[in-house]
């Protein structure tokens, strides 16, 4: 669950939701900036953002699109297009509260909603992600030897963030025929995923060289025996593990921004160019319905039509 609990504020559901969008979804600053001012001004406008947000119906939301559509204070109304922004905005945070168990039930489900088109995920190139773990192999100490392990395991699992933030060293199996590691998606739904050698190796050097000199520095007992953690030896943050491969990509001269949710969109689209069976993307990347998995053959899509548009003799006549 979420740590902006039920009995918070609204505004304190907002502050988890928008480091979620951040964090778990990648989003950029720019989009992050929008979902909150369209959030804010809905909250305060309404006068709830210090009231829990179990405490808005579907009556207070439909009341603050309707007054958006008017005006406020005797400015003029908002535009159809700025007006299904909000509208977007509010059923997202609604969305995300349901699913962190903030709220039981989603007031803004029965909000209607224009069908917007989904943008296509991004992926990064092989040479684009080389080249991050160049710059991350060439920090000093451990804490090089944990950024390269972050990113091979990122990139080589498809794993969601949270997932990753939540192992410990007991979760990874390096040994044997088949090393893997288990990893427990939403609702704790537990999946085994394979390491190829790239991860297990980078791995096997931050738990055997890497770890043990982070956890040295630790003041006071780690909780939870993270296998991730930071420069203090505790747990290392989803925040700081975004910076990390933030920071990594732009020293990297990689031209897209580059996120933790960027290395699962290269796993699922890199896998699906190079044959995987779109079941098997599925199974990895632990979703639940292979209608979400879908979107990644779009992009695979995209890419053959660029091949065949740049090298067939005939596709330009």
């Amino acid at each position: 669950m979420s740590k902006y609990r039920a009995n918070g504020t609204s505004s304190d559901v907002l502050n988890g939701f928008l480091d979620y969008l951040t964090v778990e979804k990648g989003a950029s600053a720019h989009t992050v900036a929008g979902y909150r001012r369209d959030l804010e001004r809905f909250l305060v406008e309404r006068g709830i953002a210090d009231t829990p947000l179990a405490q808005v119906d579907t009556v207070a939301i439909d009341a603050h699109l309707t007054q958006l559509s008017l005006g406020f204070a005797g400015k003029p109304g908002l535009s159809a297009a700025s007006i299904a922004r909000a509208r977007a905005s509010i059923r997202a945070l609604f969305r995300y509260a349901v699913s962190e168990d903030i709220l039981s039930a989603d007031p803004a489900a029965e909000v209607q909603q224009k069908k917007l088109g989904k943008h296509l995920p991004k992926a990064i190139s092989l040479e684009e992600i080389a080249a991050m773990l160049e710059v991350a192999g060439q920090r000093p100490g451990p804490v090089g030897l944990r950024d390269v392990a972050l990113i091979e395991l990122l990139y080589g699992t498809g794993a969601r963030i949270t997932e990753v933030m939540n192992l410990s060293p007991d979760d990874l199996y390096l040994a044997g025929e088949f090393p893997h590691v288990k990893l427990f998606g939403k609702g704790r739904k537990e999946r085994l995923v394979p390491l190829g050698s790239f991860a297990v190796q980078a791995l096997e050097d931050y738990l055997l060289l890497g770890r043990p000199l982070l956890l040295g520095k630790a003041k006071t007992r780690v909780a939870g025996h993270p296998l991730f953690l930071n420069k203090r030896g505790l747990s290392l943050s989803r925040q700081s593990a975004w910076e990390i491969i933030s920071q990594t990509a732009v020293a990297a001269g990689c031209v897209s921004e580059v996120s933790p949710h960027s290395l699962r969109h290269s796993f699922a689209t890199h896998l699906l160019e190079g044959g995987a069976s779109i079941r098997d993307v599925q199974e990895l990347l632990g979703h639940a319905s292979v209608t979400t998995t879908q979107i990644y053959t779009k992009v695979s899509m995209n890419t053959l039509r660029e091949v065949h548009a740049l090298t067939h003799p005939r596709a330009n006549l």
